[in-house]
């Protein structure tokens, strides 16, 4: 019985070393993020402006659009196809929020949030973390609000 107690309380303190708090959101871009009635969804990466799109290509400047085939895994099929795949996107026409895996060893889900204000070509960083696949907008407010999202780590992204 003492065993199942010992693997319980690893299980618990693996789970809270997985997750912490999101502490490099500044509050400002919080509070706009947490109002999901003025985000739309984007489907394909050809929909996003190209500048933000950069942000998430692999190494070779290459993005998959969802579904689509891609390298997920370490084992490496050709050289054509990307090593990314985005998995959904939202703005507001300012903000872009932005959910895609990244293959390789690691097989990760990454979400980045810039902001890209009219009349300009660059976007500004706001925000980077990790965590699970998320389905869509509601489960990434719900992650950053329960601290599912890890943004304590400069994660390969």
């Amino acid at each position: 019985m003492a065993h199942v107690a010992i693997r319980l309380l690893a299980v618990a303190a693996v789970q809270a070393f997985c997750y912490a708090n999101v502490t490099k959101l500044p509050a400002e871009h919080r509070k706009v993020l947490q109002d999901a009635s003025r985000f739309h969804g984007v489907r394909a990466t050809t929909n996003l402006p190209s500048t933000v799109v950069k942000l998430c290509t692999d190494l070779n400047g290459r993005i998959a659009e969802p579904g689509r085939e891609w390298e997920a895994s370490d084992v490496i099929r050709g050289d054509k196809l990307p090593r990314k795949r985005l998995i959904w996107a939202v703005t507001d026409g300012e903000h872009y929020v932005v959910h895609y895996e990244r293959g390789g060893i690691a097989h990760s889900f990454h979400i980045l949030v810039v902001s890209l204000a009219k009349g300009t070509t660059k976007p500004t960083f706001v925000w980077r973390g990790v965590g699970d696949q998320l389905r869509g907008y509601a489960a990434f407010l719900s992650a950053l609000k329960t601290n599912k999202l890890d943004d304590r780590l400069e994660y390969a992204h």
